[in-house]
């Protein structure tokens, strides 16, 4: 495979779930590959896995997206510029908070600020201090990964269905801004029940073989990074 050849991306969460495989996959596919995880240890396994594959060798760079403020997010993106030399072709924005399903009176004011912080100010406030470096690109790609019930609400998803519903209308924000450079573009992907952490949290009852594999979606995720999917933005993409 080679359909993110000499491309740069950047994906969060990358330490487990989502966002390890479609790290490994890129790289797999050709691309430098920048991890980002707040779990250093778990982010250098799969690091050390990309390397020992063969794979172009990746960046690796702890960094806290609930804490984060402008100014943390500006040091961030001047790190990465200064290590990749000024080169950045996409976001995979993998990296999520899901706490547990409940009614509203047993969520509090502190459960919704950090899903809200992770889920959807921390990719806010990294496509904004990366955006320098994205439209240098000759084809960049912004992809959010987005939940069904962030456009069908429904009991007990509450404050992580409400940051998923926010997630979808910043990807409309800068897919509209984007509009006048063709060459970068943003799309939100919901990849559906998946053997991920998170799906398995929120439905303990359900059995492996109700949901899909990663290999089911992943390919999907390196065709909207590549030149493929040029010229698509602004689209909610159920996978």
């Amino acid at each position: 495979m080679s359909a993110l050849a000499n491309k740069v991306i950047m994906v969060t969460g990358a330490s487990q779930g989502l966002g390890e495989q479609v790290a490994k996959a890129y790289a797999e596919a050709g691309a430098t590959v920048i991890l980002v995880s707040r779990r250093q240890k778990r982010m250098e396994k799969v690091y050390d896995e990309i390397v020992a594959a063969g794979h172009p060798e990746p960046f690796a760079i702890c960094f806290d997206l609930l804490t984060a403020e402008d100014k943390e997010f500006e040091q961030f993106a001047a790190t990465i510029a200064e290590a990749t030399q000024g080169k950045l072709d996409g976001i995979v924005h993998c990296a999520s908070y899901f706490n547990a399903l409940s009614p509203l009176d047993f969520q509090s004011v502190a459960d919704w600020v950090k899903l809200y912080r992770i889920n959807t100010v921390a990719p806010m406030g990294l496509t904004r201090a990366l955006f320098p470096l994205l439209k240098e690109s000759p084809d960049a790609s912004v992809i959010f990964v987005g939940e069904s019930h962030g456009e069908t609400p429904k009991a007990y998803w509450g404050g992580f269905g409400a940051s998923k519903s926010a997630l979808n209308y910043l990807c409309k924000v800068v897919a509209d801004e984007w509009e006048r450079f063709p060459n970068l573009r943003a799309n939100v992907l919901v990849p559906g029940a998946i053997n991920s952490p998170q799906r398995i949290k929120s439905h303990p009852g359900e059995a492996a073989t109700e949901r899909k594999s990663y290999a089911d979606v992943v390919p999907q995720f390196v065709w909207w990074a590549s030149e493929a999917g040029k010229g698509r933005s602004g689209e909610i993409v159920y996978l």
